[in-house]
C-alpha cells in the first residue's frame, strides 16, 4: 500500500476515533467523586455507615467521607445508619452537564449517545448532606458549571405532596 494512502487511512481512523468518543466522557468521565456528611438537628454526626445506590451500582462510605460513583441519569439514593441515631436518607437527583450540549454540536448524535449511555452526560451534587431521621431531596445547582462551586440545595419535606 502506498505511503500516502496509508497515512490517509491512519488520519481517517484517528478522526473517527475522536468523533466516536463523547465530549462529556473526555471532559468529565463516567465516574464522579461524591462527599457524604451526616447530621442530626444541625449537629454533625460522624461514623454513620452509608450506602449509595443508583442504576449503575452500589457504593459504601463512612461519614464524613467521599466515594467515587458511576454517573447516571437516575437518582442516587444515600441511606445512612448509626447506632443511637434514627436512619437518614437523601435522594440526589442528577443534572445534565454542559459538556453534552457542546458534544451535540461537535461530536454529533453518536458522541451524545455515548455520553448518555455511560452516564458521563450527568452530574450529581458534589456534597450530599444526610439529615438523620429524615428523608431529603438533594438537587444539583441549575448549571453543571456552577455545580463545582455552588452549595447544594436541599429541600426538606415530610408531607405526602411536597410543594416546590
Amino acid at each position: 500500500m502506498p505511503p500516502m494512502i496509508r497515512q490517509l487511512l491512519f488520519s481517517a481512523f484517528v478522526a473517527a476515533s475522536l468523533l466516536a468518543t463523547g465530549c462529556a466522557s473526555v471532559v468529565n468521565g463516567h465516574v464522579q467523586s461524591v462527599s457524604v456528611t451526616t447530621r442530626n438537628q444541625s449537629e454533625p454526626v460522624t461514623g454513620a455507615q452509608c450506602s449509595l445506590l443508583n442504576d449503575k451500582g452500589t457504593w459504601y462510605v463512612t461519614t464524613p467521607g467521599s466515594v467515587s460513583v458511576q454517573r447516571s441519569f437516575g437518582a442516587l439514593t444515600v441511606a445512612c445508619t448509626m447506632a443511637g441515631q434514627p436512619p437518614g436518607t437523601a435522594t440526589a437527583t442528577s443534572a445534565t452537564t454542559a459538556a453534552v450540549f457542546g458534544n451535540v454540536l461537535v461530536g454529533g448524535v453518536i458522541g451524545a449517545g455515548i455520553d448518555v449511555a455511560t452516564g458521563a452526560a450527568y452530574d450529581y451534587p458534589n456534597v450530599i448532606a444526610v439529615e438523620m431521621g429524615r428523608s431529603t431531596i438533594v438537587s444539583p445547582p441549575p448549571s453543571s458549571a456552577s455545580a463545582r462551586t455552588s452549595t447544594t440545595a436541599t429541600r426538606h419535606c415530610s408531607q405526602p405532596a411536597c410543594p416546590t
